[in-house]
């Protein structure tokens, strides 16, 4: 599968309505998945877990994070983002970085929507925490499209030698 450039990597990140999916491990080292909002700006994913979140707290414990972003229509994207999380402002300190957290809901919901759902849970802390992608391990690809070989649907390394995509993955290599 072709992985995305730079460009379309971004613009994917900046679409609207698409969830990051964070892995953390717990104390007892068992994963946790949670699906949650998030921003693009300035080279890193923000986001806000709210003070009773499981994850914030597997955050503290262990900084080290993994996120899944994908789409289920063409041209299908998804990209795997591992790296260290930063608490940039704990709770209590909401009122300094507001803006940001307004700009995260209207990516999801309409701007009155978003501004309702702040006023109505303005009274729950929340922590803003950052992932920057510079420092980041990024995978990501998509489903080939237009004259882009079909066989480039999975990574070569997945097709069993003899098989038709096989074949046309091996003789592209070539």
């Amino acid at each position: 599968m072709p992985p995305l450039t730079p460009a379309e990597r971004d613009a994917f990140l900046d679409a609207p309505g698409v969830l990051m999916r964070i892995a953390t491990v717990d104390a007892d080292g068992d994963p946790h998945v949670a699906p949650i909002w998030f921003l693009h700006e300035e080279g890193r994913l923000w986001f806000t877990p709210r003070a009773m979140s499981d994850w914030l707290a597997h955050i503290r414990a262990h900084p080290r994070i993994s996120c899944a972003i994908d789409e289920t229509v063409p041209p299908a994207r998804k990209l795997v983002v591992e790296g260290e999380a930063e608490i940039v402002h704990d709770l209590g300190a909401d009122d300094v970085w507001r803006d940001l957290y307004r700009r995260i809901a209207e990516r999801y919901i309409p701007p009155a929507a978003a501004a309702a759902y702040i006023g109505n849970t303005i009274d729950q802390p929340r922590a803003l925490c950052a992932l920057p992608l510079a420092s980041a391990r990024i995978r990501s690809w998509r489903i080939p499209m237009g004259d882009e070989p079909r066989s480039g649907i999975w990574h070569r390394r997945y097709y069993a030698a003899g098989s038709k995509y096989g074949d046309e993955a091996a003789a592209a290599a070539e």
